[in-house]
């Protein structure tokens, strides 16, 4: 655990004629990067409280609000308040940092115009800065960045060049434009103006909520926000926590303290784009490693269930960057049995696209262990179905995939509704017990991502399949109603069913009716109140499943 080591900064001291003596961070490696800050000295605690407390951010930002999460805030049994970044004009917190050091440019730089680099946030402040201030500005992004934020740039006036498949191989580009067109590098992260300008969050933060906080969680990319939260705080307010939260496969902030010196990572995970970054800032590096109490990694399951935890609070949408500081507290909580503690996490972006809900919907419900995923073998014998989906009772089946494959055994994929952590381990344990092979597959990557959408196939054994798709009213219940009222005389071939939150369920189900049946099977349909489409002769059905 890292500890702050620097004494208290009070605002009125910097007020006075002789500012209060601080103490500095150790200097930084003095090698420089081009597109960093030259530093003539290196600042101290007190130096960026000043730097905040003047920071000119308020001609493009306004003072966000500090919500308490009601909803989170009663599940956990923790007082949850989110700083709502997202509520900015460019649904992010940048704008903070980019507009304070393009206002301190001269008149000259800015009749040049600026370059930066940036997953999508950073150059949307970029863009409305130049906007308001009346230069031009290019900016280089990475071909990763969703169309959402390369359109807000472009829609705010911004030049956009897009190069490398992450934010360091933009940001390599970047400097070569910039050296090429002698225009002004806006660094996102590793500059002093950057940080000063998103520690007014932390101001904001404080003068909000007077009272006791235990502990303030910021997503870490390049770390320039936590650098600015953490500077302020731990002048004001030392007893509360700040804690850095990264990807687990973008950690490149926690390699570097724990190395004692800034590493490089060789990839970087991409689904939270806004965070995805090789190697930290050498300024950032410095700050964060003095300042920060801790570090946290949260993965892409439980990111998914923080963005649906702020939906249910908030019904705003939280890009996955702006979602991990709320992963991460309901992870400390877990972690360290805390309870009505005060917790602040800082949604510090909203700029999703939209095609990413799909998946962010799908997973959400695994990252908050509300779902089991399971796969079960089944003896391939009169009553073994009916056997199974007893065992299942009235809990919720939330996907149901098969295809027939042996004669002896049916391979089923399920999965069901929980309602504790650890409960896929339970489920699996009680269906091996009832003579039904089970595997906890709630954790595996295979299956989540892929498996799960390739149950299927064509089969040797499938003949005299029929293909029907059916529709039945989505309600806890409806799905094993249906599989009861399917005649036991007829084969269940394929199966394929996935709760998508609709009024609807939508089964696909293969039958095995052989020709005598045909008449008798038709009269069954009639029996049934399901709308169903006769799928047999579909040209799709008949090119990959038949």
């Amino acid at each position: 655990m890292i500890r702050a080591r620097w004494p208290k900064v009070s605002a009125a001291s910097l007020l006075t004629e002789t500012p209060m003596p601080a103490r500095h961070v150790p200097a930084a490696r003095p090698a420089r990067q081009r597109g960093t800050v030259a530093r003539s000295k290196t600042l101290g605690l007190g130096d960026y409280l000043q730097k905040i407390l003047t920071a000119r951010v308020y001609d493009v930002a306004v003072e966000t609000p500090l919500e308490l999460a009601k909803s989170l805030s009663l599940r956990i049994a923790n007082r949850v308040f989110l700083k709502r970044e997202d509520s900015q004009q460019v649904f992010s917190f940048k704008l903070r940092g980019a507009y304070n050091k393009m206002v301190h440019l001269t008149p000259e730089q800015l009749r040049r115009g600026v370059i930066c680099a940036s997953a999508g946030n950073h150059a949307q402040g970029v863009a409305l800065g130049a906007g308001r201030l009346g230069c031009k500005a290019l900016i280089v992004m990475p071909t990763t960045t969703p169309r959402l934020k390369i359109d807000a740039v472009r829609a705010l006036g911004g030049e956009v060049v897009l190069q490398g498949e992450s934010y360091s191989d933009a940001y390599a580009h970047a400097l070569q434009l910039e050296k090429q067109l002698g225009l002004t590098f806006v660094h996102p992260f590793d500059d002093p103006d950057v940080i000063a300008g998103q520690g007014t969050i932390a101001m904001e933060i404080l003068r909000q909520h007077p009272g006791p906080i235990d502990a303030v969680f910021v997503a870490i990319g390049g770390g320039g926000l936590i650098s600015g939260v953490a500077a302020y705080i731990k002048a004001v307010r030392p007893e509360i926590k700040v804690i850095g939260v990264q990807m687990t496969d973008s950690d490149a902030m926690i390699r570097s303290v724990k190395a004692g010196k800034r590493v490089i990572l060789g990839d970087v995970g991409l689904f939270s784009d806004g965070t995805a970054v090789k190697q930290v800032g050498i300024e950032t590096f410095r700050l964060t490693r003095e300042l920060v109490d801790d570090f946290m990694t949260v993965d892409t399951d439980a990111v998914c269930a923080a963005i649906k935890d702020v939906f249910q609070d908030t019904r705003s949408i939280l890009e996955p960057a702006g979602a991990m500081a709320v992963a991460a507290v309901k992870q400390y909580v877990a972690k360290h049995h805390a309870k009505g503690q005060t917790l602040v996490a800082i949604a510090c972006g909203a700029n999703m696209n939209f095609d990413r809900l799909r998946f962010v919907a799908e997973r959400a419900d695994v990252g908050e262990e509300r779902e089991a995923l399971l796969a079960v073998t089944i003896p391939e014998e009169r009553g073994s179905f009916k056997k199974f989906c007893e065992l299942i009772g009235p809990r919720a089946v939330t996907e149901f995939n098969y295809r027939i494959s042996d004669e002896r055994r049916a391979h089923v994929f399920v999965g069901l509704s929980t309602t504790q952590r650890g409960e896929s381990t339970t489920l699996a344990d009680m269906f091996n017990r009832q003579g039904f092979q089970a595997i906890d597959l709630t954790k595996d990557e295979l299956a989540k991502l892929h498996l799960r959408h390739m149950v299927g196939g064509r089969s040797e054994l499938a003949a005299d399949e029929r293909l029907y798709r059916f529709l039945f009213p989505e309600r806890p219940g409806a799905l094993m109603k249906f599989l009861a009222s399917l005649h036991p005389g007829w084969n269940i071939s394929l199966f394929h069913y996935r709760n998508q939150g609709a009024d609807y369920g939508r089964i696909l189900v293969g039958i095995q009716v052989p020709r005598q049946d045909k008449k008798a099977f038709r009269e069954f349909l009639g029996t049934l109140n399901y709308s169903y489409v006769d799928e047999t002769d579909n040209a799709a059905y008949r090119l990959f499943l038949r």
